[in-house]
């Protein structure tokens, strides 16, 4: 399928490895022009070699609202102004709802909520003045399954849900269509991060705790990045500009909710 992305120019953030790293390597053979983000210099220089095509990156922290101006800046020079922007973020800290403190909280609010905020702000203009745009915005399936030990995570994914359907109403009329995809347990190192927490509380290996938990999931085996990558570069593509307003589950049928 032609997804017509020839010469678009996509933002995408937290790049430098697993989901966005799939996401932008997959817009770049849609023939994308690519501007990445992460934190890690050197992880960033070798995932712009890995990704090729036009591809720039940029160090940045998504929770700094002077990073992101500064990202879109920079992009809009290099490359010119976003047609596509991909958020994207690590996740929260995680552990039991007791447990967690103000400070962690604070931090799950700036990096999994106010990127999101700031960085859909910082581009719709230039979208709106094109009369084309795609926003997608990478969440998590706990926004329609919470999970205990991921409770920062589960209540601001899900106020995502409607934060993304908020901006699909605004900029509808615009041309821009706004959407969410909620992957499912995918082969990443915050996938192997929670695998840790489990092997700790249940007193097993981290490679027990990824088997028992990919032994859980109808398919029985966890997601690899570029299945979740499929998903969102197709939300960006022009077979789907009906879509918006959307959160599409990508989780292998793991969630429990209807």
């Amino acid at each position: 399928m032609d997804l017509g992305l020839t010469g678009k120019i996509a933002m995408v953030a937290a790049a430098s490895k697993g989901i966005g790293f799939a996401v932008a390597g997959l817009l770049a053979q849609e023939s994308c022009l690519v501007s990445i983000c992460a934190r890690n210099e050197e992880t960033l220089e070798q995932a712009t070699d890995a990704i090729g095509g036009d591809t720039r990156s940029y160090v940045v922290d998504v929770k700094n609202a002077d990073d992101l101006a500064w990202w879109l800046e920079q992009t809009q020079a290099d490359l010119g102004t976003p047609d596509i922007l991909v958020t994207n973020t690590g996740g929260p800290p995680a552990g039991m709802l007791g447990d967690m403190t103000d400070e962690q909280w604070q931090e799950g609010v700036d990096s999994t909520l106010m990127n999101v905020v700031r960085l859909s702000r910082l581009v719709t203009p230039g979208m709106l003045a094109s009369g084309w745009g795609r926003i997608v915005h990478i969440t998590s399936l706990v926004a329609r399954d919470p999970n205990p030990i991921l409770p920062i995570s589960s209540t601001l994914r899900a106020g995502l849900v409607a934060l993304t359907r908020l901006q699909a109403l605004e900029v509808a009329a615009g041309g821009i269509t706004v959407n969410a995809v909620l992957p499912g347990h995918t082969r990443t190192d915050r996938q192997t991060h929670l695998a840790e927490v489990r092997a700790e509380r249940e007193k097993i290996s981290v490679e027990q705790a990824l088997q028992n938990q990919a032994d859980l999931l109808p398919l029985k085996r966890l997601a690899e990045p570029e299945e979740i990558a499929a998903a969102v570069a197709f939300l960006c593509g022009q077979p789907a500009s009906y879509i918006t307003g959307q959160s599409l589950l990508v989780d292998g049928g793991a969630a429990a909710g209807i």
